[in-house]
C-alpha cells in the first residue's frame, strides 16, 4: 500500500473518489472525497493533525520556529497575538505527528541532512558535580526543519549517547545520507562510528580501513582554549572519524556549530529554571518553626 493512498475512515477502503473541491477561511483550496461502499463524504484532513485547525499552518510553524528558537512562552504570544491555551494546543496536536514523520523519514530518500547534537545540563532535587548528576539531555535536531530526532534523558555515560544515536543509525541505513555537527563532543562521532561503521576493501595486503558509510559525514568545532593540552594541539575544525573517500565535503568550516540546538537549549533552561524556582518556594522538605502566636493559639 503507498503511502500517498486516500482510504474510508469507516471502512477503509481505497475505493474513494474526488467529490468535489471546498475553499477554507484561509484561501486554501482542499478535497471532499466520497466512499462508494458505505456512501460517506469526508475531507482529505479527516482524523489528521490539521482537522479543525482555522489558523493557516504557515503562521503555526513561523510561531513554533520563533519558540524552539529561544523565544519564551510569554514573549512567543504577546508578539503574534496568541493565548496560551491556543499554543499549548498547537504542541499537543502536533507533537503526536513526530512519529509518523519519523517513519516517513526512514522510509524515502531526503535531500541531504545536517543534524546538531549537543547537551543540556539540568539540576535534580540536589546541587552535584556534572559527572554524577543525572539531569543531562542530549538533543539531535535537523538544522533545517528544527526537527527533533531523538531527546535523550540520564547520566551522561556511553549508554546514553548510544541511546540517542541509535535512531540516526536508522537513518544512516535508510538514506546513505547524513552530516552529524557538534561543539566539541567527541562520543557523538565514536559511538556513530561504532554502530555503523563499514570496512573498505582495496584487494591489497593488510588490515583492512574502517570508515563510516558512504555519505555519512562527522564534523566537530574543538571550542575552547588548548593552551593547557600537552602535545599536538587539535584543529578548531575538524573530522573525528574516518570518512569514505566517496563521500563528497559539502560542510563548510563556518557551517560547523551547533548555534541551532543551544538556542533550543536556552529555551529549556529557562523554562525549567521557572520550575525550579516554584518548586524551591512550595515545595520544601523541612517544616518552618511554629510562632508564639501559633502556639498561644493551640494553648
Amino acid at each position: 500500500m503507498l503511502m500517498s493512498e486516500i482510504h474510508c475512515p469507516e471502512c477503509d477502503t481505497p475505493d474513494v473518489k474526488v467529490h468535489t473541491t471546498y475553499t477554507v477561511q484561509t484561501s486554501e483550496t482542499r478535497r471532499l472525497y466520497y466512499c462508494g461502499d458505505c456512501h460517506c463524504y469526508f475531507s482529505e484532513t479527516y482524523g489528521t493533525a490539521l482537522a479543525g485547525l482555522r489558523t493557516p499552518l504557515s503562521r503555526i510553524q513561523q510561531i513554533l520556529d520563533a519558540l524552539n528558537d529561544g523565544l519564551g512562552v510569554n514573549a512567543t504570544c504577546r508578539t503574534f497575538h496568541v493565548s496560551k491555551n491556543t499554543l499549548r494546543s498547537w504542541q499537543e496536536r502536533l507533537s503526536a505527528v513526530k512519529d509518523a514523520l519519523l517513519l516517513y523519514a526512514l522510509c524515502h530518500q531526503f535531500l541531504h541532512q545536517v543534524i546538531e547534537g549537543d547537551e543540556l545540563y539540568t539540576k535534580v532535587n540536589s546541587n552535584q558535580p556534572p559527572a554524577d548528576s543525572t539531569g543531562w539531555t542530549i538533543v539531535l535536531m535537523d538544522r533545517a526543519s528544527r526537527f527533533i530526532w531523538d531527546l535523550s534523558c540520564g547520566e551522561r555515560d556511553r549508554a546514553l549517547f548510544e541511546q540517542a544515536l541509535q535512531t540516526l543509525a536508522q537513518v544512516v541505513q535508510q538514506t546513505n545520507d547524513l552530516a552529524l555537527v557538534t561543539d566539541g563532543e567527541r562520543r557523538y562521532g565514536l559511538v556513530l562510528f561504532e554502530i555503523c561503521q563499514t570496512v573498505i576493501c582495496t584487494g591489497q595486503r593488510g588490515r583492512p580501513r574502517h570508515t563510516l558509510p558512504e555519505g555519512v559525514q562527522v564534523r566537530v568545532k574543538n571550542k575552547g582554549s588548548q593552551a593547557h593540552h600537552r602535545g599536538r594541539k587539535r584543529p578548531k575544525y575538524q573530522a573525528p572519524q574516518p570518512e569514505q573517500p566517496k563521500t563528497p565535503a559539502t560542510i563548510a568550516e563556518q557551517e560547523i556549530h551547533a548555534n541551532h540546538v543551544e538556542a533550543f537549549n536556552a529555551a529549556l533552561r529557562r523554562r525549567m529554571a521557572c520550575y525550579r524556582r516554584k518548586t524551591n518556594t512550595y515545595a520544601k522538605k523541612r517544616t518552618a518553626p511554629m510562632s508564639a502566636g501559633c502556639l498561644l493559639a493551640l494553648a
